[in-house]
């Protein structure tokens, strides 16, 4: 089967590649840390072509990029969309790289308010391929480093929020007191009761949860708790931190769209569903491939 395009995830820290079919079958894949970071050292067009031969590619196929490489600091700027911002105009201001074959990055999205300045680069094409079937309302997590949740409507994205919750948990594991609670490379258990009081804790009373993660620590030392659930209760507490935000920031909620892969998105759905929302799961995976290998049949059609 021939590939259609060569679509590429290219984050801080990781690139992804797939060839895919012009029906979004996958053909052939690869994966590094040769992330933006990486890659400004290495050079851009050395990462990418290293990476077609080793797929075997053809040489003038066409190349759809989203993420890190569009940034100031990457391959080439693809200036922010600002909201509210189509879906349908992320791709019409994509940046064509200069190269003897098509490649094309698709551009970022950003909110340009004093108040909740904020942007994205990638998140957007995930919902580009969560919903290139039709215009989506609704509110949608997108767990990572940093979660994006997003106010959709009909196919807009009115606003967003980014918190900071997974590179919080890293710091606070790695260069705290609680570090010596933790067990190293310990997971936290999304289906065990110390997971969801933890949520529902925070959920409850944010204001305390800084608190609440402190006695992570002390507990043990007190011979009151055992550091077992040491990562479940922190995951929880953080978790729940930030879906107390989001009500905050969006009102009352019934349901969510998650668009999240392996066991990041599996706490967050655990979390949500504790929280007593309702949750419908789109894999991140399958989302950024389909939003690349959209953005590449509109720039063929």
């Amino acid at each position: 089967m021939k590939p259609f395009i060569a679509a590429v995830d290219w984050g801080t820290s990781s690139f992804r590649i797939w060839l895919l079919d012009s029906a979004g079958h996958i053909l052939a894949e690869d994966r590094s840390d040769e992330g933006m970071m990486k890659a400004r050292e290495i050079g851009f067009p050395t990462v990418l072509d290293r990476h077609l031969t080793r797929l075997s590619a053809d040489p003038e196929l066409p190349v759809m990029i989203c993420g890190m490489a569009g940034a100031k600091q990457g391959w080439q700027e693809a200036p922010y969309v600002e909201t509210p911002a189509s879906l349908d105009d992320l791709v019409g201001r994509s940046v064509r790289v200069s190269a003897d074959y098509p490649i094309h990055i698709l551009p970022g999205v950003c909110q340009r308010s004093f108040d909740a300045p904020d942007v994205m680069r990638g998140e957007e094409t995930q919902l580009l391929g969560a919903f290139s079937k039709g215009g989506a309302s609704g509110i949608v997590c997108l767990p990572g480093t940093h979660t994006k949740w997003v106010l959709m409507e009909k196919g807009i994205i009115r606003r967003f929020t980014t918190f900071m919750t997974g590179e919080i948990y890293a710091a606070i594991a790695g260069h705290t007191i609680l570090k010596l609670a933790l067990a190293e490379g310990e997971d936290a258990d999304p289906e065990g009761v110390a997971f969801t009081n933890a949520v529902l804790r925070a959920v409850e009373k944010p204001a305390l949860a800084t608190s609440r993660i402190f006695a992570i620590r002390s507990a043990p030392l007190l011979n009151i708790a055992g550091t077992e659930d040491a990562a479940a209760k922190l995951s929880g507490e953080l978790i729940g931190l930030e879906i107390a935000g989001a009500l905050a920031q969006f009102g009352e909620l019934s349901k969510v769209e998650l668009i999240g892969s392996g066991k990041l998105a599996t706490l967050y759905r655990a979390a949500l569903e504790a929280a007593g929302l309702s949750v419908h799961l789109t894999d991140a995976d399958q989302a950024v491939r389909a939003g690349l290998l959209t953005a590449a049949r509109r720039h063929n059609s």
